[in-house]
């Protein structure tokens, strides 16, 4: 839809209240002249003053004569070619002669006198000059009106209008209803107005949406984390108990129970750096302090810190780094991120597993891979894995020791440094995620 600035508009504007003025007096001026000629002389006025003199004068001098035919008719060629009409009327007010048996114009100007001689009246005459301009004048002064008519209504369709139902779709959308329909308008600067309205409203749609969506997770992550961290709380405390009711009373029972309240503390302990980690990564904007970092160093020493676990479980941790892995990059949170991918395989891979991790340089990026021998991803798994404590047990136990925020994390991880993470299945069998970093982190 083509549009015009309100500048355009307005002069627009102004042209058609001077037009049509103009336009009704040339109508007028046609219809009362039959000619579109608007010459007129300098000297129209002397010429009508002195037609009227002789028109005056020849009924004065006539006055013996005013009944008499050929009189009548000299007088009628002579108010023929003056273009004016004549009354005449007795001392009585009785009608002696009239120019025109037709009803004179209201419009027409007049000239009135009496003709007296000897002291006598001898009668009374109206002299109805040609008609003026005032009908022109009238017709101008009613199109002007018209325009002024014509372009409150335009005004009111172009302007004001669409002006009323933004304004009343602000209220709409105040009130909470997002589907409105925004007015077109032809001018330029409310039609910018509309789409950056139109802008604004989606952006506060998203807005809403990602807010509802935040108080949902938030709903979730609270109930999840209550959840998480009652169950080794109870167990704790039950072991406890027990202790101090000395259920426990052989070194061996004290022992377990012992290690058995370790163990759930170390599982409150991971909670808690994790949901600090996680709280950090998705609502602190943590950036991200880059240094220039040899990826394969930080392999190396997230293999060495999992080494124990893996020898409990009889898992064997290659690494299969190839050229040169530099990058830009925060060394503490890449090593967390490592430390999650192989803490995660080892948890899942069985006894006598294999855990491979590669590593290489691919252009500008570089690639590395985390895969295990262990029962891999489901389909569900596959389209979850990385929300925010998700473990994909319906029952929530924590029989695997995960805190449901390590992937999360170290997507995030991955994702602040300028990379991406994905989760599949090896054709093979086993889990395995694939990701890249750029050789030049994104602040």
């Amino acid at each position: 839809m083509r549009t015009l600035r309100i500048r355009t508009f307005i002069m627009l504007v102004f042209f058609f209240i001077s037009l049509l003025p103009w336009i009704f007096y040339v109508a007028a001026h046609f219809m009362e002249t039959k000619t579109l000629s608007f010459a007129i002389s300098g000297s129209q006025d002397e010429i009508l003053q002195r037609h009227l003199n002789e028109t005056i004068h020849l009924i004065e001098a006539g006055s013996d004569n005013w009944r008499d035919p050929n009189w009548q008719n000299l007088l009628h060629t002579q108010l023929t070619q003056t273009e004016m009409e004549v009354d005449i009327l007795s001392a009585s007010d009785q009608e002696i002669y009239r120019s025109n048996p037709g009803r004179h114009s209201a419009l027409s100007s007049t000239e009135r006198f009496s003709v007296i001689a000897d002291g006598h009246l001898l009668g009374r005459v109206v002299i109805y000059l040609p008609k003026s301009n005032t009908v022109q004048m009238i017709s101008m002064f009613a199109g002007l009106l018209l325009a002024f008519f014509i372009i409150g209504v335009e005004m009111r369709r172009f302007l004001l209008k669409p002006l009323e139902r933004m304004s009343s779709a602000a209220r709409q959308i105040a009130a909470g209803e997002w589907e409105v329909e925004l007015p077109r308008s032809r001018i330029t600067e409310i039609s910018e107005v509309r789409d950056a309205f139109e802008v604004m409203v989606k952006g506060l749609q998203r807005s809403f949406q990602k807010q509802a969506e935040l108080e949902e997770e938030r709903r979730f992550v609270i109930a999840a984390v209550a959840h998480d961290l009652r169950t080794p709380l109870f167990a704790l405390r039950g072991y406890l108990d027990g202790l101090e009711q000395g259920i426990a009373q052989s070194p061996d029972k004290i022992t377990k129970y012992l290690s058995v309240c370790k163990e759930k503390s170390a599982q409150l302990d991971r909670l808690v750096e994790d949901l600090f980690t996680f709280t950090k990564m998705e609502y602190l904007e943590m950036k991200p302090h880059n240094q220039t970092i040899d990826f394969k160093l930080v392999i190396q020493k997230s293999i060495d810190s999992l080494s124990p676990q893996a020898r409990q479980k009889h898992i064997s941790i290659s690494n299969h780094a190839a050229g040169e892995c530099f990058i830009s990059g925060d060394m503490h949170l890449l090593e967390r991120m490592m430390n999650n991918f192989l803490d995660n395989a080892v948890r899942h891979t069985p006894s006598y597993g294999e855990i491979v991790v590669q590593c290489y340089k691919d252009g500008n990026n570089v690639k590395f891979t985390i895969r295990d021998t262990g029962p891999g991803f489901s389909s569900e798994e596959l389209q979850r894995v990385f929300e925010p404590l998700y473990r994909g047990e319906e029952s929530r136990n924590r029989s695997t020791g995960g805190s449901g925020l390590g992937l999360t994390i170290s997507q995030r991880i991955v994702r602040r440094h300028g990379g991406d993470l994905a989760a599949g299945n090896h054709s093979e069998r086993g889990a395995l995620l694939t990701g890249w970093i750029p050789v030049t982190a994104y602040d």
